[in-house]
């Protein structure tokens, strides 16, 4: 059995004008958001083994809280970044065998889709939202569409 904690950046800054997308830092609240969600995933007893994270600052700035709260390294993948459903699912599927627990933190609407995708449950994933899904798999390699059933859904709203 795998869980896989599919992550939606926490909320960013658009204030900044001229800057690329890929750029955009947390704002505020974001700041607030990514390190609450991480302790809370702590408190409640979510252990993450890894962490694979898209580039783009903002979901970079995401992973970060999460690695410092649970003590998880971050792999960077580029092709996070406005990865589709598909795309999101096939990076699950090349994760190291030794994790059993993995997060992959990037953006919408990839991280909504994926969730669908993997589990057959639609669940709107908000900024700083991680949705928990169950996978009975032994091998990553193993993860296919409608292999996962949905858990749980964290947002920053309900709780914390």
């Amino acid at each position: 059995m795998k869980t896989l904690l599919l992550a939606r950046h926490a909320k960013s800054d658009w204030g900044v004008l001229g800057l690329a997308d890929h750029d955009r830092p947390l704002n505020a609240r974001g700041r607030r958001d990514a390190p609450a969600m991480a302790r809370r995933l702590v408190d409640e007893g979510v252990r993450v083994d890894v962490i694979v994270s898209s580039t783009a600052v903002r979901a970079r700035s995401t992973a970060e809280e999460y690695a410092a709260a649970s003590g998880a390294e971050i792999i960077e993948e580029p092709s996070l970044y406005a990865a589709s459903a598909r795309a999101i699912l096939a990076i699950a599927a090349a994760l190291p065998d030794d994790a059993d627990v993995a997060m992959l933190v990037g953006h919408n609407p990839g991280m909504t889709d994926a969730v669908d995708e993997l589990t057959g449950a639609y669940a709107e994933l908000p900024t700083g939202a991680v949705a928990e899904c169950a996978v009975d798999i032994g091998s990553w390699a193993e993860l296919i569409e409608g292999a996962g059933r949905l858990l749980r859904v964290r947002a920053p709203r309900d709780g914390v």
